[in-house]
């Protein structure tokens, strides 16, 4: 079953609940308004601009990088800058080649349509994709027995976006097929900073600068961990009675969540605590450390390790994950003895 949204991202009408026009809103509608990303803002700004002048699709795009970065949400500033709807689905909710031949059929030319997690599509509904992408037809076969027989579905001119966690695992002919692919970056703490603020604006919420800073100085890098960070402090500020979210609130609510100062939440540190009490700091297989930790690998490897890698806490080798030095001090243990 296909659980398809669809977008006229041009109309500017919301509806629904209270929280979703909350979450809308926080959505920026053009490449100004999307805050961090600057190299990739950049280059599809040219690419979005070409394209209307040629009066043509956009070429398919492919996003890749942690969660949390603004894959989904960049999706829909590129629909809105070009002005075409959006459509939007997952990998996953797409089972059979007749789930995407309805996708595609009910695009307008130069629309978008989006696949999350689009790693994770099955190989016979992919392999359908190729002629989509490169020549826009489909040829799926019908019926059963003898009245089985081949249907030529033309399509019109449109543009794939794609979004996953793990490039990795994307086969190399769907990849190829893509001719804009952009590799989405870790925020840093300004930029993190102006997302919550932004946020807090949002929220009707006033937050003092150092509070925002500290907030953005635990968020992994990340504006999904910034915005729901930021309610839950929200929470606590307003039970307390405060006017504006201070500093002091925001370090007490982030040690009840326990989110320490480099944003390791209580999973992190479990999967560091396991590498250095269970195996001697590694090195340790995925599978092994899976297992222990009580996460499938998955969540590890797209949510978790990329983290921790980029910010030195573990280090990647032929035979499996090692904890540095850093881990060690992090989470208050003495560092073996190298002797």
């Amino acid at each position: 079953m296909v659980v398809e949204k669809e977008d006229s991202v041009t109309s500017g009408e919301v509806e629904g609940t209270d929280e979703e026009q909350v979450e809308l809103s926080l959505r920026p509608q053009s490449l100004d308004q999307y805050l961090g990303q600057k190299r990739v803002k950049k280059e599809m700004a040219v690419y979005i601009k070409a394209a209307k002048q040629r009066d043509e699709a956009l070429d398919h795009v492919l996003l890749y990088g942690p969660p949390g970065l603004g894959k989904t949400t960049l999706a829909f500033v590129i629909a809105n800058e070009l002005g075409v709807n959006l459509k939007s689905t997952s990998g996953p909710a797409i089972e059979k080649a007749g789930d995407l031949v309805a996708l595609l059929s009910d695009l307008d030319p130069g629309d978008v349509l989006f696949i999350d997690e689009i790693h994770r599509l099955p190989k016979p509904i992919e392999e359908v994709l190729y002629s989509a992408m490169e020549d826009f037809y489909v040829d799926i076969v019908i019926g059963e027995g003898e009245t089985t027989h081949a249907v030529h579905v033309p399509l019109p001119p449109f543009t794939l976006i794609g979004a996953t966690t793990l490039a990795g695992q994307l086969s190399a002919p769907l990849r190829d097929r893509f001719g804009i692919v952009e590799h989405m970056q870790y925020y840093t703490i300004d930029e993190l900073e102006q997302i919550i603020e932004r946020s807090s604006e949002v929220f009707h919420t006033a937050i003092a600068p150092e509070a925002a800073i500290e907030l953005a100085r635990r968020s992994r890098g990340t504006p999904r961990v910034a915005n729901r960070l930021l309610k839950r402090v929200r929470d606590f500020a307003e039970v307390k009675g405060e006017d504006m979210i201070s500093l002091e609130t925001t370090t007490h609510a982030l040690k009840q969540l326990q989110v320490d100062d480099e944003g390791l939440d209580q999973t992190d540190r479990k999967i560091l605590r396991t590498m250095i009490e269970s195996y001697g700091g590694g090195p340790v297989g995925i599978r092994t450390l899976a297992a222990n930790v009580g996460e499938d690998m998955e969540t590890i490897e797209a949510l978790y390790e990329p983290y921790l890698l980029q910010h030195g806490f573990i280090l990647l080798t032929p035979r499996g994950r090692v904890a540095t030095e850093k881990a060690y001090l992090q989470l208050g243990l003495p560092i073996p003895n190298e002797d």
